[in-house]
């Protein structure tokens, strides 16, 4: 064949495959839909519909000689004629030669030299087997209505309610055929870069505009100061004419006169020069508006024309679900809502295998079998959720929910602590939310055993990383005997997006605003101490509060920026994680054109790539999940406080331990006296407060649940005492609730540690803050 023929060729082969991947989707859904249709509900549409789309594809496979793809639409053809005329039935038998029929298909198309020898084989085996069906005749169903196919293993939901509705929104793309056109993806986002680049020039021709501005300040001082010298100058004149010589240098009249016109002169000259300058800054305004308004407008276009919906990435998840779910041997529905919401097309191919895993996880670790599943009292077929919902600021949010038994989290500790991930002592300190994130770990796995499916321990934290890398987060809730979700936020589009700018010391850094919550000033003197950190309080609930120069392991700013009557926060959540990080001031919000750092500094921690502002400065992108993670790992916020006293002196301090377990007691005396404190004990709130008032203490370390007198009392107590009014008191203590702990500060404690999550450097850290 000539070479312009092999071209051609080539070039129409390209677009058979794009064509038939959009007819094999149709078909797969309809094939779900057709499956798991209700008793009496009209099969007649979809059967039409696929048989169209099967007689569409084998006419495109003709047209580029792939035999084997025409011969296999011929014969699934056979059969839905058969099954338009009601001459056969469907049943479970059916769809899964249907469905493996498809799957040999996309193998088939996607070939680039023909068909492997077991291919073919596949190919005669299905034909024969579909021709065998078609050829067979159900005498009961010429006169027989519309059956419902016999159930399979599983059954999976589709998106619409409506049998009618779901058919005709499976190819979205048909009645618009004639409006559209298929473009390379290279080429639209070669465009994308281009219009993306035009944010810079914008934001620099919007600094040009304010320098404008500030050379023009300078003028209208000007004018004053002539305001103030033309009258002297003309006083001057007067007494000069009228004999009367000021002193100084000597003046004539002449003298004055020229400095009068020279002052005039200056006067229009300057005039002149400030007009042009003003007709300048208009100018350049008005440019920069136009540019302004041109490239957004265009790069808007140009990000919907990168927008698909969720419908084209979701297609065959029913398919997925329910051959998954029949290989385990249990039943399941998955329900699809928001499919018809849009985001960036580089999002949705990235975004693919984080939801396939998703959805393999729900399956193999949150539902159950059927027995199983009724022994609980709950219905035998499982329910998987996959909702999507538009957010503000750009944002799309993905849900996947199942109704499971939810995580284990007795399993999740136990696998932790086996692959060496957290210690003894920090497998008991952690909280029910911190073991929940550690199925995000590498390795960390509640299954028993490895099976091609699950039991790595690889899928969540690949889920992570990869939602991470695309800018977005993802969080984990589970309820014991109710399910697990999995919530994922997304930006709708990649490159530009939504920041804001703030400083810390002499440094700017952008924040996405995809995980910022709020951006607020809060009273200095609302900032509390709680467990040795600091927190405020938002929508009356205690947040830590740290400081971003200490997260990103740079100084803070100077003494005078603390003791603000007001500080400047700014609020990142994920999932139920809120962190508040004070800054040194928030400067505003713009979009920004994020540009990656290159392979030499993928791996900086906290920082996901760099900004180029109007003024040419070039400022990191912060990564909003690190930042999270670093909050954690930062432990213990750092205080402005005097520095530790040397170790001769601490071990003249002394402490009073109040405590009623002699265990505890015990263990407090000794973590103290090992940490060069004088300690001395005593049994409960009477017994310290007796002590107190005979002996000299620089710190009290009280438990808070005690016989006669509780904790609290004693703090009120001693706060009430004038000459104990000064001395720290430390509760430590298993009362967890957040109204123990705003009770613990009222009373006047210096800091409250629970001991569900007690560490005794925590304690020793603590100490040597307050004394």
């Amino acid at each position: 064949m000539p070479p312009g023929k092999d071209d051609l060729l080539n070039k129409l082969l390209a677009t058979f495959r794009v064509e038939a991947e959009e007819h094999l989707g149709v078909m797969s859904s309809s094939l779900i839909v057709l499956e798991r249709s209700k008793p009496g509900a009209p099969q007649a549409d979809i059967i039409e519909r696929v048989f169209r789309e099967v007689h569409s594809l084998k006419g495109a496979a003709r047209a580029v000689n792939l035999t084997q793809v025409e011969a296999v639409c011929q014969a699934i053809e056979g059969v839905f004629a058969k099954l338009k005329s009601r001459q056969i039935t469907v049943s479970a038998a059916l769809f899964d030669l249907l469905h493996r029929s498809l799957d040999l298909l996309a193998r088939l198309i996607v070939k680039e030299h023909g068909p492997s020898g077991a291919e073919s084989s596949d190919s005669l085996r299905l034909i024969r087997q579909l021709d065998s069906l078609a050829s067979a005749t159900d005498a009961n169903a010429r006169s027989a209505p519309e059956r419902q196919p016999p159930r399979s293993n599983s059954t999976v939901a589709h998106s619409g309610e409506d049998q009618q509705a779901a058919s005709a929104s499976l190819a979205p793309g048909a009645a618009l055929s004639s409006e559209t056109v298929r473009v390379s993806a290279a080429k639209v986002a070669s465009v994308m870069r281009q219009a993306e680049e035009l944010l810079l020039p914008a934001a620099a021709l919007k600094q040009r505009v304010r320098d404008v501005e500030h050379a023009i300040r300078p003028f209208g001082e000007l004018r004053k100061l002539r305001s103030k010298i033309q009258p002297f100058c003309r006083s001057l004149e007067r007494s000069v004419s009228a004999g009367v010589k000021p002193d100084g240098p000597d003046f004539t009249g002449d003298d004055l006169r020229q400095l009068l016109d020279v002052l005039d002169s200056e006067q229009i000259l300057v005039k002149a020069l400030e007009g042009e300058l003003a007709r300048l800054a208009r100018s350049i305004a008005g440019d920069e508006r136009t540019l302004s308004g041109m490239s957004e407008a265009l790069l808007r276009d140009v990000k919907d024309l990168q927008l698909l919906p969720f419908t084209t990435l979701l297609q065959g998840f029913p398919r997925f679900v329910r051959d998954l779910a029949r290989d385990q041997g249990k039943e399941a529905e998955l329900v699809i809502q928001g499919a018809e919401i849009e985001i960036d097309r580089r999002i949705l191919e990235e975004v693919k295998d984080p939801l396939i895993h998703l959805l393999r996880n729900c399956i193999d670790h949150g539902i159950a079998r059927p027995d199983v599943r009724l022994g609980h009292e709950r219905p035998r077929a499982g329910t998987i959720q996959l909702i999507l919902s538009q957010r503000e600021s750009g944002k799309v949010e993905v849900l996947v929910s199942d109704d499971g038994a939810g995580v284990d989290l007795a399993r999740v500790r136990a696998s932790a602590l086996r692959q060496g991930s957290i210690s003894s002592a920090e497998a008991e300190a952690m909280s029910d939310r911190d073991v929940l994130e550690l199925v995000f770990r590498s390795g960390i796995s509640t299954s028993p055993f490895v099976t091609d499916v699950s039991g790595r321990g690889l899928g969540l934290a690949i889920v992570r990383e990869k939602i991470e890398q695309l800018g977005g987060m993802i969080a984990i809730e589970s309820r014991p005997g109710e399910g697990t979700s999995f919530r994922i936020v997304l930006p709708m589009t990649l490159a530009t997006m939504r920041g804001v700018l703030v400083r810390v010391g002499d440094r700017q850094f952008a924040v996405p605003a995809l995980g910022i919550e709020r951006v607020l000033r809060v009273p200095a003197d609302g900032i509390r101490t709680v467990e040795n950190r600091e927190t405020i309080l938002l929508d009356d609930k205690a947040v830590s509060l740290v400081w971003l120069a200490d997260v990103l392991d740079l100084p803070r700013g100077p003494v005078a920026g603390r003791s603000a009557v007001r500080v400047q926060v700014v609020v990142l959540s994920l999932g139920l994680n809120r962190i508040a990080y004070r800054v040194d001031e928030v400067l505003s919000e713009q979009e920004i054109l994020v540009k990656g750092l290159g392979p030499q500094l993928a791996g900086v921690r906290n920082v996901g790539g760099a900004t180029v502002l109007g003024t040419g400065q070039v400022v990191p992108v912060l990564n909003v999940p690190d930042l999270l993670k670093s909050a954690v790992l930062h432990g213990v916020t750092r205080m402005p406080t005097a520095s530790v006293e040397s170790d001769a002196t601490t071990a003249k301090q002394s402490i009073l331990v109040v405590e009623d377990s002699i265990t505890a007691r015990t263990l407090l005396k000794n973590i103290l006296e090992a940490a060069g404190y004088q300690v001395t004990t005593a049994v409960d709130g009477v017994d310290a407060f007796m002590i107190l008032r005979t002996g000299r203490f620089d710190l009290v370390v009280s438990d808070v649940d005690m016989p006669r007198m509780n904790g609290f009392d004693l703090t009120a107590k001693i706060r009430a005492d004038k000459r104990l009014l000064e001395t720290p008191v430390v509760l430590v203590t298993a009362l967890e609730s957040r109204e123990d702990r705003e009770r613990g500060v009222d009373s006047g404690a210096n800091a409250y540690i629970v001991k569900s999550s007690f560490d005794q450097s925590n304690l020793v850290e603590a100490i040597r803050r307050l004394i």
